[in-house]
């Protein structure tokens, strides 16, 4: 079954466990991989970086935790490491300057 972005907004968060978490206040899609990322509970507005992060931490939920989408979103209640939770790719190294590479030895 397929359900359009939209759809989840206002659903209703729970847990494995029958616990009630939120509600969906918005979702955050990765636009080059075309997927869903995380779901919020409340809107992300702060007045400092620290902030910000603190709340998207606290108030959002990694879409790889959804076990499932009906009526309701029903999430697992066991957490995901943060190791796995951020993915982020590794920094492209710069090449070496020619002059670096080749260096006659004397």
């Amino acid at each position: 079954m397929a359900l359009k972005v939209s759809q989840l907004m206002g659903m209703d968060v729970y847990t494995d466990n029958a616990t009630f978490v939120g509600k969906v206040y918005d979702v955050i899609l990765d636009l080059q991989k075309g997927e869903v990322v995380r779901l919020t509970l409340e809107p992300i507005s702060a007045s400092s970086k620290d902030e910000a992060k603190r709340v998207f931490r606290e108030k959002t939920i990694m879409f790889k935790s959804v076990k499932a989408v009906e009526r309701i979103i029903i999430i697992s209640s066991a957490p995901i490491p943060e190791a796995a939770e951020e993915e982020e790719a590794p920094a492209p190294q710069k090449p070496m300057p020619y002059s670096y590479r080749y260096k006659r030895s004397v």
